[in-house]
């Protein structure tokens, strides 16, 4: 296994002082990942801890945690243990259980790289499980992104320490170090995609093609410089990224599609997508080009693209009904869906900043109150000389849809005096006359 411990350091995947947690099933390949990284923890001046998930789908998975536990109290190796529940959350998010419990599963590594528990997650992904990774993908319709396979490192989380190390060698570590490990009865089920990739297509290749596993991550590597030299040509910079959504400019779309489907990739990659396929990039290049502007579409995992304007929204976009309504005061209002309003008296004529608003505060009726929009509303903007609908002020304005509804408006009646951080009604400017002032900041809580 001397090939690993040079893959780790070329590769960089563990220095010096960090927690290594090692995904462990209790299975052949997790087990000796586990042991033989615990074996040279010294060497590589890391610490090892276990991290055992039962994802609550098998009768039999408490006795593998179990085991897991055992296995690493022998051996002087902290462990986690913790228990999902996959088969609830594939009936509520209308996922396959595979991809239930992969997000069972990496939502507890994503939860101990948080809390510092650990800062990496080790995965026993090895050298059969790359090709047929990259078998999978090309199946599924992936292009040269999806055919590059498993990276070593990901995210600068997630290792994959033997992903160059063929399962003979694994085997033979079992046997020379004489590991005891569990059968998770479920490979044997053929039902699951990855279980007939491994038991039935592959075997059959291997019979007719010598090397077929290393050819095939030969051939990724090869995908991989190609992808590698394409995405160095692009420029990302103009993509917009908030907290749960990017915002990717319309006029990407009319470029090389190998160069939209690298940013539609890059994308995806922020709200951590699995199985996406060359048909789910088609019809989001084709939303892009052909949809009307409001327009909003649906993909797997509870992702959305909506049309806005000059640009194509991506992400968690969720439509909200709400009713808040608070008086208009000094100090702080909270706006569900938005965010925070503060408002503070000042006696400085100042040129306001990005996310603010300067205004008479004696022009500020004592009714008014923040709420979010009604029909009916009208509003007459600073410097208009005149009133229009407040829905055609933001259709001028080029307000996306998604925000119509949870952006707060300063209303007396159906009269708009204010619109949050976008704009102003002229019957509150401030004046040469202005006597006091209130100074508005608005801390958006983006979507």
């Amino acid at each position: 296994m001397e090939n690993v411990v040079e893959y780790i350091k070329q590769n960089k995947l563990i220095l010096p002082g960090e927690v290594i947690g090692v995904a462990c099933s209790g299975g052949r390949d997790s087990i000796c990942l586990l042991h033989f990284l615990n074996s040279i923890k010294a060497e590589l001046d890391c610490e090892v801890v276990a991290v055992n998930v039962d994802h609550g789908i098998r009768a039999n998975s408490a006795l593998d945690t179990e085991f897991v536990m055992n296995f690493c109290k022998k051996n002087g190796i902290r462990a986690y243990k913790f228990k999902g529940e996959a088969v609830k959350v594939a009936k509520e998010e209308k996922l396959s259980i595979e991809q239930a419990a992969r997000k069972v599963r990496y939502g507890v590594f994503e939860s101990l790289v948080k809390r510092g528990l650990a800062d990496k997650i080790a995965l026993a992904h090895h050298l059969q499980d790359q090709a047929e990774t990259i078998l999978l993908n090309i199946l599924r319709g992936a292009g040269l992104g999806g055919a590059r396979g498993m990276s070593p490192i990901r995210d600068g989380i997630y290792i994959r320490p033997f992903l160059n190390t063929p399962r003979e060698s694994i085997m033979s570590y079992i046997d020379e170090n004489s590991l005891e490990y569990v059968e998770d009865e479920s490979n044997a089920n053929n039902e699951y995609t990855r279980n007939y990739m491994r038991n039935l297509v592959l075997p059959a290749l291997r019979k007719r093609f010598k090397g077929v596993d290393k050819n095939i991550v030969n051939f990724a590597s090869i995908c991989a410089k190609d992808d590698d030299y394409i995405k160095s040509q692009i420029d990302f910079g103009t993509l917009i990224e908030e907290k749960n959504l990017v915002r990717v400019p319309l006029a990407y779309f009319y470029q090389n599609e190998a160069v939209v489907n690298r940013i539609l990739m890059k994308v995806f990659s922020k709200f951590t997508m699995q199985d996406i396929e060359t048909r789910h990039l088609n019809i989001v290049r084709q939303f892009a080009l052909e949809a009307e502007n409001g327009s909003i579409i649906s993909l797997p995992y509870d992702v959305k693209v909506s049309k806005e304007y000059d640009f194509i929204a991506i992400g968690y976009i969720k439509k909200k009904t709400i009713t808040d309504n608070h008086p208009f005061k000094t100090g702080r209002t909270k706006m569900d869906g938005y965010g925070t309003i503060r408002v503070g008296a000042t006696q400085k004529l100042i040129e306001p900043k990005p996310h603010q608003h300067l205004v008479d505060a004696d022009k500020i009726p004592a009714d008014a109150v923040w709420r979010f929009r009604r029909d009916g509303d009208v509003f007459a903007p600073l410097g208009l000389g005149g009133t229009k609908k407040l829905k055609d002020y933001f259709i001028d304005k080029k307000i996306p849809q998604r925000m119509r509804d949870t952006t707060p408006v300063l209303a007396v009646g159906n009269k708009i005096l204010i619109i949050a951080d976008i704009e102003i009604a002229d019957s509150i400017k401030v004046t040469a006359s202005t006597k006091n002032l209130y100074k508005l900041t608005y801390d958006q809580e983006l979507i």
